[in-house]
């Protein structure tokens, strides 16, 4: 008798929605994690959850359709989306909502008016409503288990992704005295709150997480996945299994891997660093087919120095799009729209030039005065602090230019010609303000439509700060059919082997389709996975 009908790589949100699915389906499940937290990088993430034709659309007075969000993710697809899997996705999403509101803690609510990241495509929503995110959690709640949660360095803990100043959420934020008793019984929101009752889903049906357990290999017996060999501090040890669900993560955090698999640049993953493809490898080893290699969570990111952690890196996402601030590349010109989503800007990161054969734009620099500064701040450092080390500082963008090496001639020309747009409240070069998403992130106090993003770069001291290409995760792994079955060279499924979230080879191909974009999928091929896995065949399309 196997020790586990289901074995379950990875305590993300795909990871801890596959234990779920499968203890429910009637399974004995086991739930291992490599790194002595639980969580990965959904703990770390903002939490939402993408799920287009959601039923909490129409309680908002939403309407959406599965041929909607078909059109949409269509109109993206370039040739990279599986069409089955698109509609098992589209199919299977509005259950997972239910099922977890049904048989879980979690409790999807919507962000209301988040526009999807490409809103006006074919199938887009600019009005939101694909976006939700969960309700605040009491990590009281899980007792023992409550600092065994990772935590990230960049978003607070006792908010929703709807009360944060990005975006149009609560830019007055919340209310100290709110605050204060939120942190009573310790209420998180974004990606702890999702994590922290998923966690305490497993935990009241006794799923309780092995962590600490690195897998490192399948056991095979003819043609059928039987097992896993892991390695721990206290000696390797084997654990068999009717089936095995991979849900390690992506391989971001491994050079070799970066270095053979990613169509460009990627110097700054943002996710937890156990990331290192070791379930790609254990596919691999199996025969298993692989898709979407070269493509990642794309995320531009800046080097910042926190006492704590030393030098970190932190995401620029609604930072790019407020007003006074532009991005430039080595020859201190502008290259695309700033406001735009913050994958889409990875393929602007992966421009190379033909003649000197070299990423035209990668690194860039981000650009703004002291308007901006005074404002906005930048990283939780604002301009009434000292000057961190990571930030450069001018009083003309003539010394601006030479301080941060790029031609002189050029960034002088670059600021001009964007201050004459932003005097027009508008942007012909690169369209920034022109869509939803991109005034969804900018200043509604700057003023209406466009001017929300653009204003000019004109107040001095000016500074810069350099910009990376980042990942939030990679998108490459295994191929998996509708239900999350891997597939093998041939593409025919390897007996008892399934693959969920970031492991697996995403269902979104090189887009994103809005906010939410990788835990919606990765939450519903984890219960698509996990179900089947226990024996329930899901129908999907």
């Amino acid at each position: 008798m196997a020790d586990y009908d289901v074995v379950v790589l990875g305590s993300g949100a795909a990871g801890l929605t596959a234990a779920l699915a499968a203890h429910d389906s009637g399974a004995r499940v086991g739930l291992f994690e490599k790194a002595d937290q639980v969580g990965g990088t959904s703990a770390w993430s903002g939490g939402m959850v993408w799920v287009p034709n959601n039923p909490r659309m129409p309680d908002l007075g939403l309407a959406d359709s599965r041929e909607e969000a078909l059109t949409y993710l269509d109109a993206l697809s370039h040739g990279l989306i599986d069409e089955a899997l698109a509609a098992a996705f589209v199919d299977t999403g509005p259950e997972l909502v239910e099922w977890l509101a049904a048989k879980t803690p979690v409790r999807l609510q919507i962000v209301a008016g988040f526009p999807d990241y490409h809103p006006e495509h074919p199938g887009g929503k600019p009005g939101g409503g694909r976006s939700l995110e969960c309700a605040l959690f009491p990590f009281a709640d899980l007792g023992e288990w409550a600092d065994r949660v990772t935590t990230g360095y960049q978003l607070s803990g006792n908010i929703l992704m709807s009360e944060t100043s990005l975006g149009r959420g609560a830019p007055q934020g919340v209310e100290p005295s709110e605050l204060a008793r939120r942190k009573v019984r310790d209420e998180r929101g974004g990606g702890q709150a999702l994590v922290g009752r998923l966690l305490k889903g497993c935990l009241d049906r006794g799923l309780v997480p092995v962590t600490g357990a690195r897998a490192v290999s399948l056991v095979r017996e003819s043609t059928s996945v039987t097992g896993v060999w892991f390695e721990s501090a206290t000696g390797p040890f084997e654990v068999s299994a009717d089936s095995v669900v991979i849900a390690t993560g992506g391989f971001e955090w491994d050079a070799e891997q970066v270095r053979a698999f990613l169509r460009g640049p990627m110097a700054r993953p943002v996710s937890v660093p156990t990331n290192t493809g070791d379930g790609l490898r254990m596919a691999m080893r199996v025969g298993a087919g692989l898709g979407d290699m070269r493509e990642a969570w794309w995320v531009p990111a800046i080097d910042v120095t926190d006492p704590a952690r030393g030098t970190v890196a932190w995401q620029v996402n609604g930072e790019r799009s407020k007003p006074h601030c532009i991005m430039v590349n080595r020859r201190g010109e502008r290259f695309t729209n700033e406001a735009a989503n913050y994958n889409a800007i990875g393929s602007a990161f992966h421009v190379v030039d033909v003649s000197s054969f070299d990423y035209l734009n990668h690194p860039a620099w981000m650009v703004f005065d002291h308007h901006y500064f005074a404002r906005y701040g930048l990283a939780r450092r604002t301009a009434d602090q000292p000057l961190p080390d990571w930030l450069v500082r001018a009083d003309s963008i003539e010394e601006l230019a030479g301080t941060i090496d790029v031609p002189e001639d050029a960034l002088v020309a670059t600021v001009a010609r964007w201050n004459g747009h932003a005097a027009s409240g508008r942007d012909p070069d690169f369209h920034r303000g022109e869509s939803v998403y991109d005034r969804w992130w900018g200043d509604q106090k700057a003023g209406e439509g466009a001017r929300s993003t653009i204003g000019p770069v004109d107040t001095p001291p000016f500074y810069a700060v350099r910009v990376y290409c980042g990942a939030l995760g990679t998108k490459g792994g295994p191929r998996t059919d509708v239900h999350g079955r891997v597939l093998d060279v041939d593409g025919e499924p390897i007996a008892g082997l399934y693959a969920a979230g970031n492991a697996m080879a995403s269902v979104l191909g090189m887009t994103y389709g809005g906010a939410g974009g990788t835990l919606g999928p990765a939450m519903t091929f984890g219960y698509l996975a996990g179900r089947h896995a226990a024996g329930v065949r899901v129908e999907s399309g």
